[in-house]
């Protein structure tokens, strides 16, 4: 073997087939050249490249948004997409005409710092981005330049043809087709954690026509490639290799793509097929879908709100000044002719009061601004930064076994986790651990092992049996030795472990079953050099389960090559383990459609043998008259053993004679060489046709165990009033008892089951009239789902608890159009729904219609590849870092290491980050509200003239430095209640699932709030200082001083009101907030003390004329109390003797009685949904039925 590299690892990834031949010559692909197969690559020749006009990418990558030509207008573009951006840049333009109340600069000063600072993180986060693709594309590869030599060049030069030498531990400069290693056969391993998460290593191998190639080989090489176009499917490929007037098919196998690691292998040589944004991680990189929270878009809703308001104040005012301005003139003399209409008669002239009141518009609307808080998106973006930081800190949510935090992968949700009202979740590796023990099994209708599963201890304790505590008695007593577990396999019964299964009536047939077990994977043996022991790699630990039984049994499974299997037997004749080989023809692998996968060996006597494992719903139709001796026990057993909980699967052989082998061998070949997008699909045909007629051997049955504080979870999750559905594709059996161990489902629960396993639809299934099975499926369907919403209507008002089971066939009826408003009408009114043997594709239309059907908040939790369509179609998506790759944490918006942290995630930080965002917002309304109105109050006072009440610089520096901080500190450090108290009460989550915080009724509360606040603030402002001396001279009270006055009141009066919203004060809180004070008074001083042609009218106003005065301190006292009595009036009574939610938790702690039960069970006695899954609902129906 070249490189004395020993091969320990083989991971199998989308082999379809083990070469024992030579693929066929002849020209099968016919799809090449058409639409989507337009590839033409030229291997290792330059010239004719050039010479086609091919105008394919050059391998630069670029991840950035920006370039320096684009940063500035596209930057730009982006900022003022928003209304509110685009309105301040009009009214800054507006700024610079005479029309203006004030300075230009200082109108647009606030715009810039707000648009700077989103450009500047935008602009560094590219630049990053830049360095990051320069680092890349500079890396450096060996390349062929001809006469068989090798040199270094830059990854950003390769072009499409080139021929590259990558070396151990490299990264694959682009798409290349595989064409020789150092091994013999051509393989390498390839690691593709970059691309989907998994650690596993995948085998990749050349066609043999290329598998003898070296750097001297490749002075005189020439080929051609036909390929598909760049698409983004990681997994799939279509090609064909044109050689030495040969032609051979291209699969996944011989595609090394961009940024995956070779490993194991000392060198490669391939051919660069794709380049740059054309290879499929970069057609991979787009975003994904964009999602917007509920309260964002609400925000959103408000902002319109504010400026209906803004233009019918300036409307209201321009009218007022129009009539005002033309009743100014009576028998031809201006009653107020010091306002000097003949120097100014375009902006008022009482002839033109039409155009007057017009400017006058204008110039409303450039006052009105404040009305519409600029920094608050700046501000919601930066809060939700910082919360998110929380979440991924959060110790509680860490997994120290795979040493795995939270990770919020968007910050864009984090309200939203605050809102949810359905969770839909998968169950294998969510629910439970993925982690498979074989536990029984079923052979020649002998059912073996007496291992006890978790949800028959569910079991026994729902029925009120003291088995489950006898059966962990048992465990406890078995002796010391006898515990020594190996991992996925949990098996107990003497009558067949140690070769003892040779004295069972069934022998051969059970010798059969475990030597199928130890042939029929994809799994790879790994010989530790040190300890000899060989352990296994597979793609699923279902496979590894099945592998560790057969060794454990007695076959051992300890090598393969590319055209055999290697085990260790027990011989039942010398009573000892004999060496057998196994000649490997052909493998179909398991897919979600074909539910099985086969293997074709021939044995060392010759015999064709076709290994068959699968689904029992596909695998029993395909059985032959005399393959079912067994099909009824074994049915049975398999019954029993979904309702034990356990995953079951089917295995099955058959011999094949010569012939029937090389006509199947001959047409899978021929759909294996094809180049064409349906190349699956006549594989599956070919497969389909010799996967008929088996012979029953038996039933595998595996755990897969719920994963740690699953049903504490759930059980929490119900008090909060959320509702949970798993979408599955187990068996119906399986999933209802799973739902029980985990108590979704409970005793005295109505369960109302949807399936098709009717009487009828068996009889027409006979038929094989397709038309009429589905006419009659459908029919029935509908009848079941209308019979079960009879029961949900006719139980409304009552205590009755539904739970609404249905399988794969059903629900493709129940999703269709004419039907899904039936079914989610159901759906809605059960307490817990399952939908069994479901696709990927159904869960993500189950989870849209439920998402667009209710129009609340849906969560979609999964773990695995399948879960991707739901978790990208739900509001909110969480994958779980688990065992089944990277891909569903790759396309989540939140991850996390384990269910049971989704308690955590959704009652604290999801109740924390709703109750903060929320009332950040509000509180950026009220603010901005006040301050408009006091401006509002004052043009009214002066007749409309047009006048700000304050100077420019006041109005620009308040929603900035005076106001903006305390806000952010209240969007990130608020707790209303501790974590504590959101886990006991877990009924307070509904506050955000009803939108109680974020309702219209208390938005608009809150702009009332802010409208008495400005009311207060201006009147008893202008009543005090009417007619008041500040001045040493005895001046009375000007603008100037009016103004100051009142913006400190302002201040002071919305700084306040922040102090009394704030429910838990930290030492942060308290620096923003009265150091904000604080700045005012500092910004006073400073910019007072400034050349007055820069401050006008607040030149040395508060030094000379406020400071000294003490009316103006008393003033300001007595305007701060009165306009904050109001609120603190209406929070003393609503809290006094309406209490929310939250405030009655605040009462328990404030009283002492947070560890009473009596004062706790009366609070959560106020719950706004009843729960009626979980063992808390469970242990209260039996309380319930026990007392009647």
């Amino acid at each position: 073997m070249v490189g004395n590299g020993r091969r320990k690892k083989l991971p199998f990834s989308n082999i379809l087939s083990f070469r024992c031949k030579k693929p066929s010559v002849k020209d099968n692909n016919l799809h090449i050249g058409g639409p989507g197969f337009s590839r033409t690559v030229f291997c290792n020749n330059p010239e004719r490249y050039e010479a086609e006009f091919l105008n394919y990418r050059d391998n630069y990558v670029s991840t950035t948004k920006y370039t320096v030509a684009t940063f500035l207008p596209k930057s730009l573009f982006e900022q003022f997409r928003r209304v509110a951006n685009m309105y301040f840049l009009i009214v800054g333009c507006l700024a610079f005409t005479p029309l203006a109340p004030y300075t230009a600069i200082s109108a647009i000063l606030p715009l810039i710092v707000v648009i700077g600072a989103t450009m500047i993180k935008e602009g560094v986060e590219d630049w990053r981005r830049h360095k990051q693709d320069v680092e890349v594309n500079n890396r450096k590869v060996k390349v062929h330049y001809g006469n068989g030599t090798f040199d270094f060049a830059e990854w950003k030069n390769l072009k499409v043809g080139d021929i590259v030498k990558v070396g151990k531990d490299e990264f694959f400069p682009a798409d290349l087709i595989l064409l020789s290693s150092n091994y013999e056969d051509a393989i390498c391993y390839v690691e593709t954690m970059n691309l989907d998460g998994e650690t596993n290593l995948k085998l990749k191998q050349a066609v043999d026509v290329t598998s003898g190639l070296h750097d001297s080989s490749f002075r005189n090489f020439k080929a051609l490639a036909k390929c598909e176009d760049p698409n983004a499917n990681l997994y799939t490929f279509v090609g064909s290799l044109e050689f030495e007037g040969q032609q051979y098919s291209l699969t996944p196998q011989q595609l090394l793509l961009r940024d995956s690691k070779l490993r194991n292998t000392e060198y490669v040589y391939g051919a660069v097929v794709f380049t740059g944004h054309d290879t499929k991680v970069m057609q991979n990189s787009m975003d994904p879908p964009s999602k917007r929270s509920k309260v964002e878009k609400k925000m959103d809703k408000i902002i319109y709100f504010l400026f209906v308001i803004l233009f019918l104040i300036s409307s209201i005012g321009s009218i007022v000044f129009g009539i005002a301005t033309r009743e100014d003139l009576e028998n031809g003399r201006m009653k107020r002719w010091y306002l000097r209409p003949d120097s100014t008669e375009i902006y008022y002239d009482p002839k033109n009061a039409p155009i007057a009141a017009i400017l006058h518009f204008l110039t409303a609307l450039m006052l009105y601004n404040y009305f519409i808080p600029i920094s608050l998106y700046v501000s919601f973006e930066v809060v939700k930064v910082l919360q998110s930081g929380f979440i991924n800190q959060d110790v509680h949510m860490y997994y120290e076994e795979t040493d795995k935090p939270a990770h919020a992968r968007t910050s864009n949700l984090n309200e939203e986790l605050g809102q949810v009202d359905t969770i839909l979740s998968d169950k294998t590796g969510t629910l439970t651990c993925n982690s498979m023990e074989f536990l029984k099994c079923s052979i020649a209708g002998t059912a073996y092992g007496r291992g006890v599963t978790e949800v028959e201890k569910a079991m026994a304790r729902k029925k009120g049996s003291p088995l489950a505590d006898e059966l962990d008695d048992d465990v406890d007593q078995v002796p010391t030795d006898a515990k020594i577990s190996i991992k996925g396999f949990n098996f107990k019964d003497e009558r067949i472990m140690n070769g003892k299964w040779v004295n069972e009536p069934h022998a051969d047939v059970i010798q059969k079953f475990f030597r199928l077990l130890a042939i029929c994977h994809t799994a790879i043996a790994e010989v530790d050099e040190e300890t000899g022991k060989i352990s296994y790699e597979a793609e699923s630990p279902d496979e590894a389960a099945f592998v560790i039984a057969a060794r454990e049994f007695g076959f051992e499974f300890y090598n393969r090559t590319q055209t055999s299997i290697h085990l260790h037997e027990f011989c039942p004749v010398a009573k000892a383990k004999v060496d057998r080989s196994y000649e490997l023809l052909n493998l179909v692998e398991f897919n979600s459609s074909r539910k099985r996968m086969s293997v074709i060996v021939r044995n060392e006597e010759g015999k064709l043998l076709l290994l068959c494992k699968g689904a029992d719903s596909v695998m029993l139709e395909r059985l032959a008259k005399n393959g079912r001796q067994f099909e009824e026990k074994t049915t049975d057993h398999m019954n029993e053993y979904a309702d034990a909980g356990l995953r079951t699967l089917v295995l099955a052989y058959r011999e094949l004679n010569e012939e029937e082998y090389k006509e199947f061998n001959q047409e899978f070949t021929t759909a294996k060489n094809s180049v064409s997008a349906d190349r699956d699909t006549m594989i599956d045909e070919v497969a389909d046709k010799i996967e008929s007629g088996l012979i029953l051997l038996g039933s595998t049955a595996v755990e897969d165990k719920l994963q740690q504080g699953v049903p504490e979870c759930i059980d929490k999750l119900a008090q909060a009033g959320i509702k949970i559905w798993v979408l599955t594709g187990d068996k119906m059996e399986t999933a209802i008892n799973i739902g029980f161990a985990c108590s979704l489902l409970r005793q005295g629960m109505k369960q109302m089951i949807i399936d098709l396993e009717k009487p009828g639809i068996k009889a027409l299934e006979k038929t094989e009239d397709k038309a009429l099975i589905t006419k009659a499926s459908k029919a029935s369907v509908i009848h079941q789902i209308s019979e079960a919403r009879a029961q949900v209507t006719a139980s409304r008002g009552y205590s009755n608890s539904f739970a609404l089971i249905i399988d794969g066939k059903s629900l493709a009826y129940a999703l269709e159009d004419d039907v899904k408003d039936m079914f989610l009408e159901v759906a809605v009114g059960c307490a817990s729904v399952i939908c069994c043997r479901s696709s990927p594709k159904q869960k993500a239309l189950v989870t849209r219609l439920v998402k667009t059907g209710t129009g609340k908040t849906t969560l979609g939790i999964g773990d695995g590849a399948n879960d991707v369509g739901m978790l990208q179609e739900a509001d909110i998506g969480i994958g779980i870092s688990g065992v089944e790759g990277m891909q569903a944490v790759m396309s989540s918006d939140i991850a996390i290491a384990q269910f049971r942290f989704l308690e955590r995630l959704l009652l604290v930080h999801g109740h924390w980050c709703y109750r903060r965002i929320t009332s950040m917002i509000c509180y950026f309304f009220y603010k901005s509200i006040t301050f408009g109105v006091t401006l509002f109050l004052f043009e009214a006072y002066t007749s409309f003239s047009g006048q700000a009440a304050y100077n420019d610089w006041y109005m620009s520096f308040y929603s900035v430095f005076f106001t903006a901080l305390p806000a952010l500190a209240l969007g990130v450090f608020d707790q209303d209640v501790s974590s504590r108290f959101c886990l006991k009460f877990p009924l307070l989550y509904q506050e955000g699932v009803q939108d109680v915080l974020f309702c219209w009724r208390r938005i608009l509360g809150w702009m009332f709030n802010g409208v008495s606040s400005a009311i207060i603030i201006f009147y008893f402002c202008i009543t005090a200082l009417n007619y008041q001396a500040f001045r040493e001279g005895g001046e009375t009270v000007g603008k100037d001083i009016l103004g100051t006055t009142m913006y400190t009141c302002v201040v002071w009066v919305v700084n306040c009101q922040m102090a009394l919203c704030v429910s838990y004060f930290t030492v942060i809180q308290h620096v923003v907030i009265w150091g904000s004070v604080a700045n005012w008074y500092l910004f006073s001083l400073a910019y007072g003390s400034i050349t007055p042609s820069i401050t006008t009218n607040a030149y040395k106003v508060f030094i000379e004329a406020c400071a000294p005065a003490p009316s103006y301190w008393i003033l300001v006292l007595f305007v701060v109390v009165a306009a904050l009595i109001p609120y603190f009036s209406y929070a003393a009574i609503t809290i006094r003797f309406f209490p929310m939610y939250h405030q009655m938790i605040q009462w328990i702690r404030l009283d002492g009685h947070s560890n009473d039960p009596e004062f706790c069970n009366m609070v959560r006695q106020r719950s706004i949904r009843s729960s009626t899954v979980g063992f808390t609902a469970r242990l209260e129906a039996r309380s319930n039925s026990t007392k009647t």
